[in-house]
């Protein structure tokens, strides 16, 4: 993967590193970590340039946020209430309302995370989902968003460019503090999931068994 991202940012310069941290956006898989350090290692090699690399960076960043954007403001509220009020979901102890309070809050106080969370991996991609879902101010949506990401892509590229050819120390150190943040944030998920099975479903599933 590595040689395939060389090869395509030296072929397309600018145009590579926005497709690539498109993608990066839309498949939270494909690692910034490596690409925005790459792309700054081209600034020393190439004729780009890192305000250049930067710029292309973030204008990928913006836009495939707001793909995940779209996706969330046509799942709505309302077809997410009904999903969730469906018999499966509701013996997996999930209810329309729970929904509703969820984007409410995000309404209420949740809009920052928009900004914070473009510097968490993975999270910073999935954040406009709710943010669409929530039918998040677009200006303000699109503000958050370059903001964060050009401060995240700033990082990465300056820091791949000031170490030139040795740029992949920068991926590595990027990816193992990525790595910590992603075993801290599966922590969680496993602790909610534990506190949701005991607390929800096994309730919801002797309801069910006593009908």
């Amino acid at each position: 993967m590595e040689e395939l991202f060389f090869n395509f940012i030296d072929q397309f310069g600018y145009f590579a590193v926005g497709a690539l941290i498109f993608i990066e956006n839309v498949f939270p898989p494909i690692p910034s970590e490596l690409i925005l350090p790459l792309g700054g290692f081209f600034t020393t090699s190439t004729d780009l340039t890192l305000p250049g690399v930067i710029i292309a960076a973030t204008m990928g960043s913006v836009l495939g946020a707001f793909i995940l954007y779209g996706i969330g403001w046509v799942l709505n509220r309302d077809r997410l209430m009904r999903f969730f009020e469906t018999r499966p979901m509701r013996l997996l102890g999930f209810k329309g309302d729970d929904i509703s309070k969820a984007i409410d809050w995000f309404d209420r106080r949740g809009q920052i995370s928009v900004l914070i969370c473009r510097f968490v991996p993975i999270v910073r991609s999935l954040i406009s989902i709710p943010a669409g879902v929530a039918r998040m101010n677009m200006v303000r949506f699109a503000l958050y968003t370059l903001l964060g990401s050009a401060v995240w892509n700033t990082v990465l590229c300056s820091l791949g460019a000031a170490a030139g050819s040795a740029w992949e120390t920068v991926t590595e150190q990027a990816e193992w503090v990525s790595d910590i943040v992603k075993y801290v944030i599966i922590a969680i998920v496993v602790i909610v999931a534990v506190w949701w099975i005991w607390k929800r479903i096994i309730p919801n599933l002797k309801q069910e068994r006593e009908r």
